[in-house]
């Protein structure tokens, strides 16, 4: 079980989007994390087999991503899921069974698991306009998963949950990747920090690193500092560097900041964090879009 793309890279014009990206993925779960604009969706886009490439290469063991053979081992969840409001949960399960071509029997026996898989059972005979959206979220799962793929790809699965949901959403993913290659995309770094095996650190159509959790930590070795100062020379501070946290505590404030340099005299190195990578590399995003602060 492999998913290999070597040298792929996707232009428009002049722009290049995705830049000569190389990896080969075995079973397990792999999150895609970058800044909005980073070349995510159009890399999951050409592994999904829907756009096609302007160099290089993508194959699935010996499939090619045009293949049928290898969209019969693969499931996607776009990041706009589209679903027909007025279906009831289960009919649009079954409508969709019947277009990748299940048997009834088969397409009834797997929409009742699926169902129950992403905890919908009880919301089966439910139209989906009624449902928020981590329910419309996870019937995409559901829908992703009616082949039993080898292969699945989520865009941008836990945008706009709320904390309770994507807790839930990402239980389902780690489960799901104990026997499939799962690859997950997200701008939010604590969506990949808990479930991937594999962490790629994408940015201006680039991996700029690659790793597991401790792996990419240990990147920000010596950049990574905290310190205690008032609150004159803490708001210096935040003028200047790139900050992850603070907290009052008492008459002083205490600063965690990201910095190639030593922020503040009294400032001590401490021990980095998939966050405090995410912050080093994008710290022109919004800060808000990394879920840290």
């Amino acid at each position: 079980m492999e998913l290999v793309f070597s040298g792929v890279t996707k232009k428009y014009g002049d722009k290049t989007v995705c830049d000569n990206l190389s990896m080969k993925m075995t079973k397990g779960v792999y999150g895609l994390l970058g800044a909005n604009g980073a070349g995510k969706t159009t890399l999951m886009r050409m592994l999904a087999g829907v756009l096609d490439t302007t160099e290089g290469t993508i194959a699935y063991d010996s499939f090619d991503v045009k293949s049928e053979d290898y969209r019969n081992i693969l499931g996607y969840l776009p990041q706009s899921f589209g679903y027909y409001p007025e279906f009831k949960a289960r009919d649009f399960m079954l409508y969709l069974a019947a277009l990748k071509g299940l048997e009834k029997k088969e397409a009834r026996e797997r929409t009742k698991e699926l169902l129950a898989l992403v905890s919908l059972e009880k919301e089966a005979r439910q139209k989906i306009r009624t449902f928020s959206g981590g329910m419309k979220q996870r019937l995409g799962i559901a829908q992703a998963m009616l082949n039993d793929p080898k292969v699945l790809i989520l865009d941008e699965p836990t945008a706009g949950l709320d904390p309770k949901e994507r807790i839930r959403f990402r239980n389902l993913i780690s489960r799901l990747g104990n026997d499939r290659i799962v690859l997950l995309s997200t701008h939010i770094v604590s969506d990949v920090e808990q479930i991937a095996d594999t962490i790629l650190v994408m940015k201006d159509g680039r991996f700029i690193c690659k790793g597991n959790r401790e792996e990419l930590a240990g990147e920000m070795t010596g950049k990574v500092w905290e310190c205690q100062t008032d609150e004159t020379e803490a708001e210096k501070i935040c003028a200047s560097h790139s900050v992850t946290n603070i907290r009052k505590e008492e008459e002083k404030v205490l600063l965690r900041v990201v910095s190639d340099r030593k922020p503040h005299l009294e400032a001590v190195c401490v021990k980095g964090t998939l966050e405090d990578l995410y912050l080093y590399y994008f710290s022109s995003a919004n800060p808000m879009d990394t879920d840290m602060l």
